[in-house]
């Protein structure tokens, strides 16, 4: 359900960082990392930022950044498509920022993976978060200040967006032109080690530096003392990928259900070819140690299918169950909670139930798709 989300997107500063000049070694490492985590425009994201972070060592000219990076994603993609939609009203309408935002959100707005936020106003899919950086850095127009401005204004993922376009117009002014007002607070705590980690901005600083020269390497350059000579590539696009084809969000029903001691098993019933279900496990109190639930599921009486619930904040799983590509008509969704544990529930708030749809960009490949854990 969140293969298209902006998790990615805001973790693939680094791999455009370690590839000055390199946008297709860049992409390679997305490719291992964010296809962990990723698919599809979620994927996109990482690699178009990578991208852009990659050829601001040597561009000189945010535009250049933003059309050249695109060139790293096919262009039949809807990522593609979004993006240059920004780039197109920037063309025909360079003043004015808040005509192109809206023309991006009346086009591209809805978001049909991420359970929670369908039909309501809450996105976090890449595909709008990447055009509001990209919307910051052509409006903001080489302006740091403007450029933050624009794009945390833009809205959604509002912290991460605005920082991700002042880090690629950082890396293209340089450390020592951004203005002083935006890195007051920074040197008393480059020594911090970051939280649930023993490393430090500080000491990220240098490894950046020695994986950028060891790639810088790899790829046909060369570093030699205060000498770093560096083989520019010219972006080529990603394979295509592309996440919930023909799946049309068409309801989100509460559904208020919780499974505990006393009340261990339930069913729905809906009509259409997926779903994905919004929960969450809740343990006994706030104080209480956290307990890892497990439940199984099965659809209209078919094989039954495990899902691990833990409780703790950093493993949870807010889409405890989904499915999709089933054969369209009703179907029986019936969930049996394996080990009640004293005090704590599995909560479940509402479920999104998906139609076909007949817009398609590639035929579907593969059946039954059903969460496995």
């Amino acid at each position: 359900p969140h293969a298209d989300d902006i998790d990615f997107q805001i973790e693939a500063d680094f791999a455009g960082l370690m590839s000055p000049g390199m946008p297709n070694a860049a992409a390679a490492i997305c490719d291992r990392v964010g296809h962990i985590m990723n698919f599809g425009d979620g994927y996109y994201g990482g690699v178009y930022v990578a991208a852009m972070y990659s050829l601001a060592f040597v561009e000189n000219d945010v535009h250049r950044i933003v059309e050249e990076a695109l060139r790293t994603i096919p262009p039949e993609s809807l990522f593609a498509r979004t993006i240059q939609t920004v780039i197109q009203g920037h063309r025909e309408n360079p003043k004015d920022w808040k005509e192109t935002w809206f023309r991006v959100l009346k086009n591209w707005g809805e978001d049909v993976g991420c359970p929670e936020g369908v039909f309501r106003p809450f996105n976090i899919d890449a595909r709008i978060n990447s055009a509001w950086v990209a919307l910051g850095l052509l409006y903001g127009d080489g302006d740091f200040g403007r450029t933050i401005d624009i794009s945390a204004r833009a809205g959604d993922d509002s912290d991460c967006n605005p920082a991700t376009a002042g880090g690629v117009l950082g890396t293209v002014i340089g450390y020592a032109k951004i203005p002083g007002s935006w890195k007051e607070g920074l040197s008393p705590v480059e020594s911090m080690d970051f939280r649930y980690t023993t490393i430090s901005l500080a000491e990220v600083y240098e490894l950046s530096f020695k994986h950028a020269l060891e790639v810088v390497r790899r790829n046909g350059g060369s570093a030699d003392g205060e000498s770093v000579r560096i083989k520019v590539q010219r972006p080529t696009a990603v394979p295509l990928e592309v996440n919930f084809e023909g799946h049309l969000p068409k309801e989100r029903r509460p559904l208020d259900i919780r499974l505990n001691e006393a009340a261990w098993e339930t069913e729905f019933s809906f009509d259409g070819i997926g779903f994905a279900v919004n929960g969450e496990t809740v343990k006994p109190g706030e104080d209480s140690p956290d307990v890892v639930l497990e439940a199984e599921m099965t659809i209209d009486g078919g094989p039954a299918v495990r899902s691990i619930l833990p409780t703790a904040a950093r493993t949870r799983k807010p889409t405890p169950f989904w499915a999709y590509r089933l054969p369209p008509g009703p179907h029986r969704f019936r969930i049996k909670l394996l080990n009640p544990s004293a005090g704590a529930e599995l909560s479940l708030s509402n479920v999104i139930v998906y139609a076909a749809s007949t817009f398609t960009r590639q035929s579907f490949r593969g059946g039954v798709s059903i969460c496995r854990y």
